[in-house]
């Protein structure tokens, strides 16, 4: 056997099990209670199933979820009517909010997740074969949903700005909303004197010949 040991080592041969230096295993990431950081523009699972285009969700039975804000002092709520919005208009949202608050003290909160898969055939494709190929994340939001949330000790007029500025670069129409504002049930703002339980109340049912009387004619009865 042609080795020679030199300092605790064997020179010329596999250096044995019981010479190595055995090195402590250390975990990749440290223990923590909360979960890792994700992204909010694409799931974590992947395009593996084709989602159907659906609608976003109505609430109908006198829900406000969603509709106000919960953790800053600012937000960004729909206000027309319910869509799909790309991930890539979000983004480019969120970058002209940075781009106006650049150097302001500030947190910023998302309310709505891409998860949504769309699929597109192509151009001048023929009907069937398929649904087609992934092509871009999208998010379902509901009309008067909150988008996003502002929190920090800058002014609110430049609060309302980065805002104006986000809500031009998004499909639809939007309102500033404040933390403290009254929640909205579908397109009706829940404000001082309404309760939830008489909007939830049945609309009184007319009789027919109110209600017939409410139909145009091209002669009087």
């Amino acid at each position: 056997m042609n080795s020679t040991i030199i300092r605790g080592k064997l020179r010329g041969s596999a250096v044995p099990s019981f010479l190595q230096q055995k090195t402590p295993r250390t975990s990749r990431r440290p223990f923590s209670s909360t979960s890792p950081l994700s992204n909010w523009l694409a799931p974590k699972r992947g395009h593996n199933e084709k989602n159907r285009k659906g609608r976003p969700r109505m609430r109908t039975g006198g829900s406000t979820k969603g509709t106000t804000v919960v953790w800053g002092d600012y937000g960004l709520r729909m206000r027309d009517h319910d869509r799909r919005i790309a991930a890539k208009q979000l983004q480019i949202a969120l970058d002209a909010i940075k781009m106006r608050l650049r150097g302001q003290r500030y947190r910023l909160y998302t309310r709505v997740c891409a998860n949504i898969g769309v699929y597109t055939s192509g151009n001048e494709v023929r009907m069937g074969k398929g649904k087609g190929s992934f092509d871009y994340w999208a998010a379902r939001v509901a009309v008067s949903r909150v988008l996003f949330e502002l929190k920090g000790d800058l002014h609110e007029q430049i609060v309302r700005d980065a805002f104006r500025l986000a809500g031009n670069k998004l499909p639809g129409l939007y309102e500033f909303v404040r933390k403290g504002d009254p929640p909205v049930m579908g397109i009706t703002k829940v404000e001082a004197g309404m309760t939830l339980e008489e909007m939830q109340r049945p609309k009184l049912k007319l009789p027919m010949d109110v209600t017939a009387g409410r139909m145009p004619a091209t002669t009087p009865p």
